[in-house]
């Protein structure tokens, strides 16, 4: 495998994985992207030209998504809507790129014949109970709580049909929450970080208890490349790396870090339908391909995170305001000890 194809490139997860194959492969790698307010030029600054080309594009136009996949030995999927406040707001955008966008990409790879890798989310299966003993595994029952889950459950379904009933060769990969460098503000740990470094007080939705399972950019990035290498056609292997946390416990972490008190920020009403647990089984994708992550210490990571955003000002400075402006018109609203709301 030499030439890569990877949609979403400029997007966050999708951009941390262009700069870990160009720096462990030797790979040519076309980035296909909308450039939508979530992808940035910036995140690709600074690549070997005579090895990586960015095409600005949509996954739904199917010429243009034809004759890239025609001069690739691989795709790597992973352009997607992937805001679940957004999906509650608008979800016409998820249906067009996780549906309509994924469907255009299979039938490009059904016609060349190309090996496809599909990213999709833990967050198709629904969610846990805080006090449930188990963990997502590959064959959890999909039940997904939002336009956004919705269509990416929808999205896998498609590549699993694909697969079955024309043959593609393709790979699925549900992956838990990522943390790590090029990250939108409007996620949750850029957020409190950019709020933070500005003197605003961080916003944790309703009690904090909701918990998710957190892995770096980094080591999902080199699962997909084991799968890639090693992964079985029509499988699917789901990556995390064993980061159980509550949002409470993280926006905490992120305040000592950052030498604030950790009580030092404020509660706002929950978001609706507000999944309580994600937590992913990755015992196939270590037994079977012997990958196991270089990134677990969450401390570490994320103590790393916070120094990227520190010296990273330029690159997040032009989204802040607009993603504040965006929560206060959604009306978010800071809960008074008295158990009332005041919009902030």
């Amino acid at each position: 495998m030499q030439r890569l194809l990877v949609t979403g490139g400029a997007g966050f997860i999708g951009s941390n994985f262009i700069h870990y194959v160009m720096a462990h492969t030797d790979f040519a790698v076309t980035v296909l992207d909308k450039l939508t307010y979530a992808g940035n030029r910036a995140s690709l600054a600074g690549l070997d030209a005579g090895r990586f080309t960015l095409v600005e594009g949509d996954i739904c136009d199917a010429a243009l998504v034809d004759s890239l996949v025609a001069g690739a030995d691989a795709v790597v999927h992973y352009a997607a809507e992937s805001h679940n406040d957004n999906s509650l707001a608008d979800p016409s955008p998820f249906v067009q790129t996780n549906l309509v966008g994924t469907f255009t990409l299979l039938e490009a790879v059904r016609r060349h014949g190309t090996r496809f890798h599909h990213i999709s989310t833990d967050e198709v299966y629904g969610d846990l109970e805080l006090d449930d003993p188990e963990r997502f595994t590959e064959s959890t029952p999909y039940n997904p709580s939002s336009p956004y889950s919705a269509t990416k459950a929808g999205s896998d379904l498609l590549v699993r049909a694909w697969v079955r009933s024309f043959g593609i060769e393709a790979t699925i990969s549900n992956c838990s929450n990522n943390y790590g460098p090029f990250q939108h503000v409007e996620k949750f740990i850029p957020r409190q970080i950019t709020n933070v470094i500005d003197g605003i007080r961080p916003r944790l939705y309703g009690a904090g208890a909701n918990v998710r399972d957190w892995i770096h950019a980094d080591d999902h990035s080199s699962a997909v490349l084991a799968i890639l290498d090693k992964g079985a056609a029509g499988e699917t292997y789901l990556i995390g790396a064993d980061g159980e946390h509550n949002n409470k416990d993280v926006i905490e972490r992120i305040l000592t870090v950052m030498g604030r008190d950790a009580g030092d920020y404020d509660h706002v009403s929950d978001r609706p339908g507000h999944d309580l647990r994600y937590a992913i089984d990755p015992t196939r994708l270590r037994t079977e391909l012997g990958w196991v992550p270089a990134r677990a210490d969450f401390d570490a990571g994320l103590a790393a995170t916070i120094d990227w955003y520190r010296a990273n000002e330029p690159w997040w400075r032009p989204q802040k305001a607009a993603t504040e402006n965006k929560y206060a018109t959604q009306g978010e609203h800071v809960q008074t000890p008295a158990g009332g709301t005041a919009r902030r």
